[in-house]
């Protein structure tokens, strides 16, 4: 099992709306294998730039522990969603202090 990041930006809807999407992929995840260390909601933002006619945005963060096969399918659903503007999935890879250290002789 690897620890992944999982971030993805809501299209601005109803507040149930933005709960069933983000409720959608938590069990596309624990479903498949997964399970999700954590989740944090940053809320509704301002986008950098237009994507598919939003300036807004509802931003969730998933810190999930699962298989690469479970990423696969979370990534091609994600891509297949229509209420999703954006996502981003990325192996979490933080190393032990020790071998940090070693590294840097």
């Amino acid at each position: 099992m690897r620890k992944y990041e999982i971030v993805f930006i809501v299209k601005p809807m109803e507040e149930e709306g933005t709960n069933a999407v983000i409720e959608k992929f938590k069990n596309l995840i624990v479903k498949n294998g997964g399970t999700i260390d954590k989740e944090d909601r940053w809320g509704k933002r301002r986008l950098a730039y237009e994507i598919k006619d939003c300036t807004d945005g509802y931003y969730c963060l998933f810190n999930v522990t699962c298989e690469p096969a479970c990423v696969k399918e979370c990534d091609r659903v994600m891509k297949i969603t229509d209420d999703l503007l954006k996502h981003m999935i990325v192996r979490d890879e933080t190393k032990p202090a020790a071998k940090a250290e070693e590294g840097q002789e």
